[in-house]
């Protein structure tokens, strides 16, 4: 059984995991860009993309906290 403090603190990581997914997504996206690298900039928006659907999860976990 966890308890209130362990879930907070899960919590905080998980989002910074997601913000950090996002940016690296958009990172890569931009890369692509300026070099002509369709795949990478497709994998960027797919990473960008899916740390905005976690990010967008957490939000809800919280609002039932």
């Amino acid at each position: 059984m966890s308890t209130e403090g362990e879930e907070l603190t899960m919590s905080g990581i998980d989002k910074l995991k997601n913000k950090a997914q996002e940016v690296t997504g958009e990172g890569k996206e931009r890369v692509g860009e300026a070099t002509g690298d369709r795949d990478l900039q497709a994998e960027g928006a797919n990473d960008k993309a899916a740390g905005n659907l976690k990010q967008a999860g957490e939000k809800v976990k919280d609002v039932f906290k």
